[in-house]
């Protein structure tokens, strides 16, 4: 009797941790998959404190979002002119059309796939990024528009001086 009820326990301590492996590897593939589906998506931020312009005037309605800390694509923005979306990447001076359909609302965040799209792009020009003060000014011709497009984007506050001592 006292045999049975050992190997009974032994099979049930067999069993379970079988069962806890098989759901710790499924666990482990979803958080794979998972982590590779979200490597392509971009998690945006509004940023309060920018300014639009164009031609020099602020339009009707315009926000800006750049990418959160998080993500490797520092040199992207995306700007929301009126009802459309335009995503500028700055590093090859570049502006891309977004479509609605593209973007998923997550209260005032935005959240996106890659939106770098060869067939999308803008024909702009005279592309010019300067830093003045708190902000980086970047200005350029939409091409469709032929209009000038302003963005000042506010530098991120240094707090590594309250850091030191």
């Amino acid at each position: 009797m006292k045999g049975q009820k050992r190997n009974g326990r032994i099979l049930g301590i067999q069993l379970l941790s079988a069962v806890g492996v098989c759901l710790a590897a499924s666990l482990f593939s979803a958080g794979i998959a998972g982590a590779a589906g979200d490597s392509d998506r971009i998690h945006w931020k509004q940023v309060d404190e920018s300014e639009v312009k164009l031609d020099g005037k602020p339009p009707l309605a315009a926000n800006v979002y750049q990418p959160d800390k998080k993500s490797k694509k520092k040199d992207f923005v995306l700007i929301l002119l009126g009802h459309r979306y335009l995503m500028l990447d700055t590093k090859s001076r570049l502006v891309y059309a977004v479509l609605l359909s593209d973007i998923t609302k997550d209260g005032s965040d935005i959240e996106t796939s890659d939106l770098a799209d060869p067939s999308r792009v803008v024909p702009s020009t005279d592309w010019t990024s300067h830093d003045v003060g708190p902000a980086q000014l970047i200005k350029l011709t939409l091409e469709d528009y032929d209009r000038v497009l302003e963005i000042e984007l506010p530098h991120p506050v240094d707090l590594r001086s309250l850091y030191t001592f």
